[in-house]
């Protein structure tokens, strides 16, 4: 009978630190700017384990993005994860881009098709799809890989919980989550979501399909009516009929408001921990009390590091 092995060991950690992660978006201006920092700061403290910025390939937040990132790694702790989307740029074009974070320092990448243009028209040769993208990123790296001290460049992409608004069924979203994986993607990050079912049901179709990278839920903050029924508009997604009467009946009360929006969103990120979500990912619109407000209703594992004041120090 052969020895146990190493991983067939009992493991003497009884619990798996949970992933913790923000999307922030560049400031279009010098007062958003200030409230974006004010929010950095606070979200710095809880200690994420990265914070992904918006980008997008066609340029029109150029300047500010790489801004953004050069300042998180000079003057924070934190990690960025880089969104970058690719349809109708060019491989050169792209290329440029994957490079130019590389030596910026940046070492993740959300790779996103992005929304293609209303015409439907593409410039010759220019990508399609998220997948054509993490096979781009990945040559890149391939060239540069003596640089990274036999370490590699992380890859997220997009997962949906729901079907697509293009996709002819959630079926076909598995496949190409699958299709995903196999070019290269370390893990996904889930659209928005406003039913428990929606996660688990996911995370169901895509084990059973053979997708192994983990599969990280997307968490919004359901503190704004407003807001929940744009993005309920734009996914084609329905929130919960019985939370949107909820928050319509407090009206102008925004602190029932924030009260009713947070206990449903602690719920929802309950809910994708007990079905085995490895890490939770929070789209804070550059806003922080509200984040804040579902971290402290949960009880997260995290890793033991060096204090947030010794790795400022570090910095300095």
């Amino acid at each position: 009978m052969s020895p146990p092995t190493l991983i067939d060991a009992p493991s003497t950690v009884s619990t798996a630190p949970v992933a913790l992660s923000y999307e922030l978006f560049p400031p279009r201006s010098e007062a958003a700017s200030a409230t974006l920092w004010a929010t950095i700061r606070e979200l710095e403290a809880t200690d994420p384990d990265y914070v992904s910025v918006t980008y997008g390939a066609s340029g029109s937040n150029h300047d500010t993005a790489l801004e953004l990132v050069d300042r998180l790694q000079l003057e924070t702790t934190l990690r960025p994860l880089a969104h970058l989307t690719c349809v109708g740029g060019t491989p050169e074009e792209l290329s440029r881009v994957v490079n130019e974070l590389l030596d910026r320092g940046v070492r993740g990448i959300l790779a996103l098709r992005g929304d293609t243009p209303r015409d439907g028209h593409l410039p010759a040769g220019a990508l399609r799809y998220a997948q054509d993208l993490i096979e781009l990123i990945r040559r890149v790296e391939l060239r540069r890989s003596a640089q990274f001290a036999a370490g590699k460049v992380a890859i997220g992409v997009a997962a949906y919980p729901t079907r697509h608004p293009e996709s002819p069924s959630e079926v076909h979203d598995v496949e190409v989550l699958l299709a995903k994986q196999r070019s290269g993607a370390d893990f996904a990050i889930t659209q928005v979501y406003f039913h428990p079912e929606q996660y688990s049901g996911l995370v169901h179709r895509a084990r059973r399909a053979g997708v192994t990278i983990p599969l990280i839920p997307g968490i919004m903050p359901l503190t704004s009516l407003r807001r929940i029924e744009k993005l309920a508009a734009l996914s084609g997604v329905s929130p919960d009929p019985v939370l949107v009467d909820r928050l319509r009946a407090a009206g102008d009360d925004d602190a029932e408001v924030r009260r009713i929006g947070t206990e449903a969103s602690a719920a929802l990120a309950e809910a994708a921990l007990a079905a085995g979500a490895p890490g939770l990912h929070l789209y804070t619109f550059n806003e922080h009390a509200a984040a804040l407000e579902v971290l402290a209703r949960l009880d997260l594992p995290r890793p033991a590091r060096p204090s947030l004041a010794a790795r400022r120090r570090a910095l300095s």
